[in-house]
């Protein structure tokens, strides 16, 4: 199994406040990764140091190793933009910019100089294909994204992501918004994308979690407690703590 990512005992401050404390895991290629916890625990937090969105935060510090594909990405010498064209996110938030739906998904490609319209047309219809949304919009292209129902949003969203044709996508509880149907076509979409992308979920939901990721990692007050394929973590976790978040006896 190949890893798409690497972290050695990566610590984060937020001045002197420690947010992380040694996280070390790998990340395999193909593979959807999911980060439970309780709240405030670091699963975000970690998440965001996949794409250097921490870079953003005032007094963030990070310590320790993270490579992808070999390259250290915590560099100073990295191309952040870059990274983040190959590391997309989709946040727990549906944020669909104020224009039409074409646009949204054609947004970024704008800004990376492509304006040929036949290429613009083949990658908008492509990604709203992949997202699972292009039979619902398909005749709406030229509509305000702010017409979409709150599920239909999120898929744009992921459908802006995969449009810059990323190795990586992010979601940072990506259902916590949705009800129960949106919720459940946008898993059914995770198990679809992974043929060609590897995913990090943060999840507040357990069940998510077990329905939908090969790796979970459990965290607690800004450590990874344990890291196991989803199978073993669920059914013979091998710490006690797990054990009690995962049964509800706290979180």
């Amino acid at each position: 199994m190949e890893n798409i990512f690497e972290i050695r005992d990566l610590d984060l401050y937020y001045g002197t406040n420690q947010a992380l404390k040694k996280i070390s895991m790998d990340i395999h290629r193909n593979e959807v990764t999911a980060f439970i916890g309780p709240s405030g625990c670091g699963k975000s937090t970690f998440l965001r140091c996949f794409n250097r969105m921490n870079d953003l935060i005032p007094d963030c510090r990070i310590e320790g190793k993270m490579t992808m594909n070999d390259t250290d990405i915590m560099s100073s010498k990295l191309n952040v933009v870059d990274l983040r064209t190959r590391v997309g996110m989709v946040f727990q938030k549906p944020n669909p910019f104020p224009m039409s739906i074409y646009d949204n998904v054609a947004y970024g490609l704008r800004c990376q100089n492509i304006k040929d319209k036949k290429v613009l047309d083949q990658i908008v219809t492509q990604s709203l294909k992949k997202a699972a949304l292009w039979e619902e919009v398909k005749d709406r292209l030229n509509e305000n994204a702010y017409k979409l129902s709150g599920g239909q949003q999120q898929r744009l969203c992921i459908a802006r992501a995969i449009s810059m044709e990323p190795d990586v996508i992010l979601m940072d509880e990506p259902t916590s918004a949705l009800d129960p149907i949106a919720t459940s076509k946008i898993e059914d979409l995770i198990q679809e994308l992974k043929r060609d992308y590897t995913i990090i979920i943060v999840t507040h939901s357990m069940q998510q979690a077990a329905r939908v990721s090969d790796y979970t990692a459990f965290f607690l007050l800004g450590e990874v407690i344990e890291f196991n394929t989803t199978k073993v973590l669920f059914q013979i976790p091998s710490d006690k703590r797990t054990e009690d978040y995962i049964t509800g006896r706290f979180g």
